[in-house]
């Protein structure tokens, strides 16, 4: 299976609340950090290597996670820097420690779709990037992308259209020449990224039956502790 990046440099500010000095990575899901859940799940899907992109309060994370041995993986750090680089420029600057093709997960989302199902699209289609979409219809979060034919027409976060009935999932896989051409130091969001490859007509599309969970939100938060507690 290939690597993983996880994009957990963000400061986390909806979820303070739950604890002002905690990185989001590190909030309490049934008596465990949500990255122990989120490693052990890569981990059961077949993944090894991890790259940890983080900034806000990163010696934190590092100090749970370690080399990761105990979550049965590698674990390799990217540190933002002094400034935000924006989800896609940290990729950028992660690039030394990744292969030549890779997953990426939010730092936040715990993903319950069949990770080498996804994978074998991608390295059968050949394209630069994947993004996995999922029939949302509004139910989770706001749709954002129009999908259809096992394509996908529009991807606009910021775009409100009937059109839209499906969702970025929240796992997209690409290939590393797509952040090779970054100069580095760039802060560009990983939207973007996925728009130009869209636009260059280098984006595949994986629909996933399964909804997503995360802890971005108070209520994605308690989603996922019911979730997690029914499969205890």
């Amino acid at each position: 299976m290939l690597p993983v990046v996880i994009l957990a440099g963000g400061l986390g500010t909806r979820m303070r609340q739950f604890g002002e000095n905690v990185p989001k990575a590190l909030l309490d899901i049934n008596g465990e950090p949500f990255i122990g859940h989120q490693l052990r799940l890569l981990q059961k899907n077949g993944i090894r290597h991890a790259v940890l992109c983080i900034g806000h309060l990163a010696k934190q994370i590092e100090a749970y996670t370690g080399d990761g041995a105990r979550f049965g993986m590698k674990i390799d750090f990217s540190y933002d820097g002094p400034s935000l680089l924006g989800t896609g420029g940290a990729i950028r600057k992660a690039l030394p420690k990744l292969a030549d093709a890779f997953f990426v997960l939010y730092g936040d989302s715990y993903l319950t779709c069949d990770f080498a199902a996804v994978q074998k699209i991608f390295q059968t289609n050949g394209k630069k990037a994947l993004m996995t979409v999922l029939k949302n219809e509004g139910r989770w979060d706001k749709s954002n992308v129009e999908f259809a034919d096992g394509k996908i027409a529009v991807y606009d976060k910021k775009l409100d259209s009937p059109a839209m009935k499906h969702i970025d999932y929240g796992l997209g896989l690409f290939k590393r020449s797509v952040f090779e051409t970054l100069p580095e130091g760039t802060k560009i969001d990983l939207a973007s990224i996925y728009q130009d490859m869209l636009s260059a007509g280098e984006l595949a599309a994986c629909e996933v039956p399964d909804r997503f969970y995360e802890i971005g939100s108070p209520q994605g938060l308690l989603e996922l502790r019911t979730y997690l507690a029914g499969k205890s």
